[in-house]
């Protein structure tokens, strides 16, 4: 079915775990045509949560995608709307975030029994900061301990005034209510006229014109178009946050808020632009696209999905241009262009093949190996600078080392975990070539247990893993000097290089500079690069507990050189121990990995909780409620090291009789305790390196 750019509305559906959003998105599709019955989670067949480690725990563990091309009332043009379903558990948030950066609108889903909760909170922030337009849908209206009146409290005291309903739950959540086009009747929140008036003056507040049109004539005369544009404005500003009233799985108010998106939800052209940059001489600036069908292709790939049967799937949306079979494409600044030759588009796991993909839209091409999470696909070699700002992702901080539990698998462990990588990335794999080791690192212990699951079950590879590992970090403390001369003799040519060099502290989080100071060629230009070589390599290995160094400045200032026997690898050696002479001088200092923490625990078991991160070091800087009166709840904030809490998971259910959740995101490092860093440096045995 032919559809143009304005026709196109792109949603993601993203809430706190247990909100719905599966059964919603379901129910969406069933609403729109795309499937002759609604899916179930506990039946395991619903279009997003396919795969088997999904259906079997009963949640989602990763986005899933799904169109609709539905004409209001079967007449007149048909809107094609693309669904986005993430995951709402915070250990899934790297594919969850990444698909921010393909729509327009963000749907934040409430659970209307249980209200605001963190993940409400922490989802609508991410959402602000992508500059998408916003809305809130409260599910579950027709539960026996739902309260909308509260929900609809909650929600205007956690994100202001601006929160209004564009219906209304009537008769106990049986029915819904539209109020804004209409004031007449009455609801389980009371008059609509009363709710009609208020989101009427909260939409025409954000545009002058309709304002003034307002004033004067009131709300008969402004035109349907003044008042869609008023309300897009007021979307795209924040300034106003709408509340849709669904039951997901009885259909009440589906139709409703389907309705919703296709006339008042943006399209690809009436939203906040998205912040492309194209890099020039001075460094990266602002990039505005028309959505131009017959420009150049710019598309952005978001998720990465390696199929069994088509291979790797690299998922994008379309900026500019047109995406045919046979159009030739670059990925980032890649010397050699690919052909597109397959373009599909998704359904949860089914692939449908397409002939074109125009701008705003959203679609996969297939067994491109260069593919990758926010490559940008482009046509002209003029676009190669132009990439799309990367969403901020939580940083992966538990560790654990593996190995093949099998030997001769080596191989096929390093091809299933760079495919893993490859479709979360929230999920890193690092090798550490002196250890000979492999470590996956993820955003929590039932992360990392999750990806040792999708081993075995997806790509027939069982490992054996150690206990989570710690990111510790080295820094120095003052500034300090540092030489070092290698001079070896062999009997042939020889080797000499000597380097003297000052290392300064730098502020947290600012990395590694690294300064060339020498005056009259002492080193010559050439040989720089190695001694850099060998600093990094020191900073890698580290100097206290065999953790890198970071936070610092190299200055090499001094060194003399032999016409001869100087070679790059003298200089590798010089420059890593002068270096390591330096830090050793330096105060050095181990860094821990210190984390935010949010903790909902009852009220009930609050003390104990708060007992147990007390415990483990935690500074608890705040407390928020959460919940109804029925299940009362307290989310805890706190900051801890991430190495103290090892275990928190299985204490935290105990305390709670399973009630207690938890999430963490990294927050910045600071140096351990000192009875701490004599440990960890005790228990590092650096090797011993011949001269």
């Amino acid at each position: 079915m032919p559809y143009a750019t304005h026709d196109i509305r792109n949603v993601a559906l993203a809430g706190h775990p247990g909100a719905g959003k599966t059964t919603l998105f379901e129910a969406l599709l069933h609403a729109g045509g795309a499937l002759t019955t609604a899916g179930s989670v506990e039946r395991g067949t619903t279009v997003s949560d396919f795969d088997p480690m999904e259906k079997a725990r009963g949640h989602s563990m990763d986005i899933a995608i799904a169109s609709i091309d539905h004409a209001p009332d079967g007449q007149g043009q048909a809107y094609h709307l693309n669904f986005i379903d993430t995951p709402g558990y915070p250990e899934f948030r790297g594919p969850a975030l990444s698909a921010l950066a393909a729509v327009e609108t963000a749907v934040i889903v409430v659970d209307a029994d249980t209200g605001v909760e963190h993940g409400t909170l922490r989802l609508m922030e991410r959402a602000k900061e992508r500059g998408l337009c916003r809305a809130i849908v409260v599910n579950k209206i027709d539960h026996e301990h739902a309260d909308c009146p509260q929900v609809m409290d909650q929600l205007r005291q956690a994100f202001g005034p601006g929160v209004l309903p564009l219906n209304l739950p009537a008769d106990w959540g049986t029915r819904v209510v539209d109020c804004f086009g209409n004031d007449a009747g009455d609801s389980d929140l009371g008059p609509v006229a009363s709710w009609h008036q208020r989101i009427l003056d909260q939409v025409v507040e954000a545009e002058p014109t309709a304002m003034e049109r307002y004033l004067e004539h009131g709300e008969a005369g402004l035109s349907a178009q003044e008042l869609h544009d008023a309300f897009e404005k007021a979307l795209r500003e924040g300034h106003l946050l709408p509340v849709c009233f669904v039951s997901a799985r009885s259909g009440v108010g589906v139709a409703e808020l389907l309705a919703v998106a296709e006339r008042l939800f943006p399209d690809p052209t009436e939203a906040n632009p998205p912040p492309l940059l194209k890099r020039n001489g001075h460094g990266d600036e602002p990039l505005l696209l028309d959505a131009d069908t017959g420009g150049s292709v710019i598309a952005d790939v978001f998720k990465i999905v390696n199929d069994p049967f088509v291979g790797k799937l690299g998922v994008f949306r379309v900026y500019q241009g047109t995406v045919r079979r046979d159009t030739q494409l670059f990925v980032d600044e890649g010397k050699r262009a690919f052909k597109v030759g397959h373009l599909f588009k998704l359904r949860g796991r089914e692939h449908a093949e397409i002939e074109e993909a125009i701008p705003g839209d959203i679609a996969a091409v297939a067994k491109i190996d260069e593919v990758h999470v926010d490559a940008v696909l482009h046509e002209s070699r003029a676009d190669d600078g132009v990439r799309l700002e990367p969403i901020a992702l939580p940083r992966p901080m538990f560790g654990l080392a593996v190995q093949a539990a099998s030997r001769g698998q080596e191989q096929k462990l390093a091809q299933a975990l760079q495919k893993l990588a490859e479709e979360d990335p929230a999920f890193a794999v690092e090798h550490n070539a002196e250890l000979n080791e492999t470590v996956i690192r993820g955003l929590s212990e039932l992360h990392l247990r999750v990806m040792l699951e999708r081993l075995k079950d997806r790509f027939g590879v069982e490992v054996s893993a150690r206990p989570p590992r710690i990111a510790y970090r080295e820094t120095i403390s003052v500034p300090a000097e540092g030489h070092y001369r290698h001079k070896k003799q062999t009997g042939g040519a020889g080797q000499y290089g000597e380097v003297f060099l000052r290392v300064e502290p730098l502020p947290r989080g600012a990395g590694f500079e690294f300064v060339d100071a020498v005056k009259g060629g002492t080193i010559p230009g050439q040989f720089m690069p190695a001694v850099e070589k060998g600093v990094r390599q020191a900073m890698q290995a580290g100097a206290v507990s065999g953790h890198p160094l970071q936070d610092l400045r190299t200055v090499v200032h001094d060194g003399k050189h032999h016409a001869v026997d100087s070679k790059e690898v003298a200089f590798v050696t010089a420059g890593r121990k002068a270096f390591l002479d330096a830090v050793s001088r330096a105060r050095p200092q181990v860094l821990e990995p210190i984390v935010d923490l949010e903790v909902a625990a009852p009220d009930a078991q609050l003390g104990d909780v708060t007992g147990s991160l007390s415990a483990r070091r935690a500074r608890i800087t705040g407390t928020s409620g959460s919940g109804d009166g029925g299940r009362a709840e307290t989310v805890v904030h706190a900051q801890v090291p991430l190495s103290e809490l090892e275990g928190f998971a299985a204490e935290l259910k105990s305390l709670t009789a399973g009630r207690g959740r938890y999430a963490l995101e990294f927050s910045h490092y600071e140096a351990v305790p000192p009875a701490m860093q004599q440990k960890l440096a005790a228990a590092w045995k650096p090797k011993q390196e011949e001269d």
